[in-house]
């Protein structure tokens, strides 16, 4: 059951509990077999390259976020390894060197396959609703299925007027130029101010309200073009003039990546058992803004959907999660020509550890002497290193096994180069029963 840092703390001292896993932080009680326990629920906000996840406990008092974390995708990185790859068999046909022809009859997809750029994104949110579902008393999930409503942006009257001036007019369409424009003003690139919707082609010569036509502008921007053409506004900087034209007609990358996974994502969320709550990105910031809290990933994970009002994010402290995979099954490296360059070591752990276990090491003496914490790699000879740190396997200990994933809180990761500062526990703690 969640409880407070403090009270974690107390019973750590008082020896009435034990650390049962340090990430996220939790301790298990030694003495207790029984009693009641609060239900919670936990929130996702789906990103491209950051999910925000929030478990909200309510009371009859408030809903109160008692576990925080943001988790980094590696999506990217898939994409750009996969066509790393596709180059490498490129080249090695057009060299006419050893090449395996293409088996166009195994290239069968099962019924809802996503590109696997796609698909580690949803492994990672499921992974983590089920480890949290096995810490803490988990009665329900809330998610943001769709960041943008944009029939609505589109047609304004496609569920009336009432849906058109309601408390959420214009924050779909607003939440969508904010990040189709990177938060900042179009014509002098300023960031930090307050922007405005600005008509590219001017309303009052027939432009219309469409998202093709809207950009953002800070209000100094906004007064000097007033409703002179862009081409006439801008024809003193031609370049700025083409990179607006060009990004107008651009679709969101990372919109239509979260769009594309959204619906499996929820189908296999519902597979849980769990009930469901959905909820839109305008809807989520409107409930952030209300409430006067800051853009966060996990802050945006708490106010999802209807239960995303008047919710205390107090002294609560993100864990920051950033996914490595699980190293590989690759026994052969190849050069920047696609050509064998070494052959890798078949085995995966040594003398009890493994390639991104995260260890704290205690060197009494020589170069690197003192406390020393961060993900290991292991040497099947000599030294083993955390960064650029090299310690003997007997001044080590593991910390926490090696599960795909690093973790720290601010910028700082449990991977950091050189002498690693020892991680604390996250104000976020939880109990286990």
């Amino acid at each position: 059951m969640p409880c407070h840092p403090a009270r974690a703390r107390e019973l750590l001292r008082a020896q009435m509990a034990a650390v049962f896993r340090r990430f996220p932080f939790t301790i298990i009680l030694k003495n207790r077999v029984g009693g009641d326990v609060q239900p919670v629920a936990v929130k996702i906000d789906p990103g491209s390259k950051t999910t925000g996840v929030a478990v909200v406990a309510e009371t009859d008092q408030a809903k109160t976020v008692v576990v925080a974390a943001e988790i980094e995708h590696r999506g990217q990185k898939i994409k750009a390894a996969l066509e790393t790859r596709a180059a490498n068999r490129r080249s090695r046909r057009a060299r006419k060197t050893r090449y395996r022809q293409p088996r166009f009859q195994n290239r069968t997809r099962q019924k809802g396959w996503l590109p696997p750029s796609l698909e580690s994104r949803i492994s990672n949110v499921l992974t983590w609703v089920a480890r949290i579902s096995r810490l803490c008393p988990v009665t329900a999930i809330s998610m943001e299925l769709v960041r943008f409503d944009m029939q609505a942006m589109e047609n304004p009257e496609i569920s009336g007027v009432e849906y058109q001036q309601g408390t959420l007019a214009g924050y779909e369409l607003r939440e969508y130029l904010l990040e189709k424009w990177g938060r900042k003003c179009a014509y002098c690139g300023k960031e930090g101010v307050p922007l405005q919707i600005e008509h590219i082609h001017p309303k009052s010569k027939g432009g219309s309200d469409r998202v093709s036509n809207l950009t953002l502008a800070c209000e100094p921007c906004n007064q000097r073009k007033g409703n002179n053409p862009i081409e006439v506004f801008l024809k003193a900087k031609p370049e700025v003039l083409a990179k607006i034209n060009r990004q107008a007609k651009a679709p969101l990358q990372d919109a239509a990546a979260v769009n594309a996974s959204r619906w499996e994502l929820f189908g296999r969320l519902k597979a849980t058992g769990f009930p469901i709550e959905c909820g839109t990105g305008g809807h989520t910031k409107f409930n952030r803004v209300t409430q006067g809290y800051p853009k966060a990933h996990w802050i945006d994970a708490a106010c999802v959907g209807k239960s995303g009002t008047q919710v205390r994010i107090s002294e609560t402290h993100p864990l920051r999660i950033k996914a490595y995979g699980h190293g590989t099954r690759q026994r052969c490296r190849t050069d920047k020509f696609g050509f064998p360059s070494r052959h890798v070591d078949g085995r995966k752990s040594h003398l009890g550890f493994q390639t991104g276990d995260i260890v704290r090491a205690v060197v009494p003496n020589g170069k690197y002497t003192g406390t020393h914490e961060g993900r290991v790699a292991i040497r099947f000879k000599g030294y083993f290193q955390i960064g650029i740190v090299a310690v003997h396997p007997k001044h080590v200990a593991k910390v926490h096994r090696s599960d795909g994933y690093s973790y720290g809180h601010g910028d700082f990761f449990a991977d950091s180069h050189g002498s690693s500062p020892r991680l604390k526990p996250g104000v976020s703690s939880a109990r286990r029963d």
